[in-house]
C-alpha cells in the first residue's frame, strides 16, 4: 500500500491511547501511513516507559500495516538542514525526522504538536489537537 500521510510519534501515541484526534489517525492508517523509524522508536520508548513489553505490542503494530521508513544518510542531511528552522521552536530530532520524511515523500504530516503550526515549510502540516 502506498502511503498518503506521514505520522509523527505524537499522532501514533494519540491513536494508541484513543486521545483527541485518534479517529483521524485511524483513517490515515486505513488509507496507508508512513512513519520514520526514528518516530517509531519514540513510540516504542513510550510503551516501554509505561511498563509494557514490546513483545506484547509488536504484533499490534505489524497489523496496522505502517510503512516504516529507515533513517539513512539522506534523512540525516535533510533533518540537519531543518535544524535552524526547528530549533527556535524547541523541536526535537524526532520532529525533524517526521518533517524530513514528509518533505522527501511529498506527503502531509500528521502530528498532535501544535507548535508545528508555527513552521514555515513547504509541507502540509495537519494538527490533531
Amino acid at each position: 500500500m502506498k502511503p498518503c500521510v506521514v505520522l509523527d510519534a505524537s499522532a501514533l501515541i494519540a491513536y494508541l491511547k484513543q486521545e483527541k484526534g485518534y479517529k483521524e489517525v485511524s483513517d490515515a492508517i486505513a488509507k496507508g501511513a508512513a512513519i520514520s523509524a526514528v518516530n517509531l522508536a519514540e513510540v516504542y520508548a513510550k510503551i516501554v516507559s509505561e511498563g509494557l513489553s514490546l513483545d506484547q505490542v509488536s504484533p499490534r503494530f505489524k497489523a496496522l500495516g505502517l510503512i516504516v521508513v529507515p533513517f539513512g544518510e539522506d534523512e540525516v542531511r535533510i533533518s540537519s538542514e531543518l535544524y535552524p528552522i526547528c530549533r527556535p521552536l524547541g523541536l526535537s530530532l524526532g520532529d525533524r525526522a517526521c518533517l524530513c520524511l514528509g518533505l522527501k515523500l511529498g506527503l502531509p504530516v500528521l502530528t498532535a504538536d501544535k507548535t508545528w503550526s508555527k513552521l514555515n515549510l513547504k509541507i502540509d502540516i495537519r494538527i490533531l489537537r
